[in-house]
């Protein structure tokens, strides 16, 4: 854990005060201000990440730009989240007083925590603008004594509430769910071992019976084990996982056809084929869609 205490004063910023907690691989950080016009600030750096920022107060007015377009100009209230995709450039010229506390996670840290439970069609974190999140506010506020005082922080409050935080994100705007009760599964190295050989024979190129075998069960009761932990049978697991890789790529100027080939699939027609069963549209479409809603949607 690393934990840093940066105030700055109105001489050095304008009025601005930052203080950060880095509970890697998440960086967490309150951010507040008395001033009423801070000047535009500099774009982010562009990198693989989400930023999640909950308003502490009422925040009266802002302007935000994405890709150099104006996309909002107004307020939030207490208690309102935000999400920005950093795989885009943005930049806030705030206009009123503010506080907030802001996460940055990287997209691995999300890809990998649901993953771990056994679902890979995670593509993001999707959030209408302004909406009220009281539990997102109050894990906030359980952090403001760690950010006031940093060398006294609890590293493992600190680790629980990151998780708790994580996990909320990823139920309520990544489409992830955790039933709270699983009977007849398989145990947590099956589970990772399971994972792991799949995410690595992407192509398909194995036995059921071998998997079962990587993790010392007969088939059918590893097939049967394996569906009441996942909700899925292996093979519709591991296609949910070429989706999501496939939906990944199709946000990048890559060739369907090159697509297909990386992520496993026979050709072109096989992953439209598979796609569409599982997305319900076909990659073409899924890419123009994607790509107009990324150009229209606010913060």
């Amino acid at each position: 854990m690393n934990l840093e205490s940066r105030p700055e004063t109105a001489s050095e910023v304008g009025a601005l005060r930052r203080s950060i907690l880095r509970v890697p691989p998440i960086t967490l950080t309150r951010l507040s201000s008395d001033g009423c016009d801070l000047g535009p600030a500099v774009a982010n750096r562009r990198e693989e990440a989400f930023n999640i920022i909950t308003q502490l107060s009422d925040f009266r007015l802002h302007r935000l730009w994405r890709g150099g377009t104006l996309v909002f100009e107004g307020g939030h209230r207490k208690g309102a989240l935000a999400i920005t995709d950093l795989r885009e450039e943005w930049r806030c010229h705030h206009l009123s007083p503010f506080d907030n506390v802001r996460l940055q996670i990287p997209f691995s840290q999300m890809r990998a925590f649901a993953t771990e439970q056994g679902r890979p069609d995670f593509t993001g974190l999707r959030c209408a603008p302004g909406t009220h999140d009281g539990v997102m506010l109050g894990l906030a506020q359980a952090l403001l004594p760690a950010f006031e005082r940093p060398q006294e922080a609890s590293q493992l409050f600190l680790d629980q509430v990151s998780l708790a935080i994580l996990t909320h994100l990823m139920q309520t705007y990544g489409g992830l769910y955790l039933p709270k009760e699983r009977k007849g599964t398989l145990a947590a190295w099956q589970e990772k071992r399971a994972l792991d050989f799949l995410s690595g024979h992407v192509d398909g190129q194995f036995s059921l019976s071998e998997l079962a075998e990587a993790c010392a069960l007969s088939k059918s009761y590893f097939i049967k084990a394996f569906k009441v932990s996942f909700g899925c049978t292996p093979l519709r697991w591991l296609a949910e996982y070429r989706v999501t890789r496939a939906k990944e790529l199709l946000l990048k100027n890559v060739p369907i056809a090159e697509i297909a080939i990386s992520c496993g699939f026979a050709d072109q027609s096989h992953m439209t084929k598979t796609f569409v069963a599982i997305a319900g549209e076909t990659p073409a479409r899924f890419r123009r869609t994607r790509r107009l809603e990324l150009e229209k949607a606010p913060l």
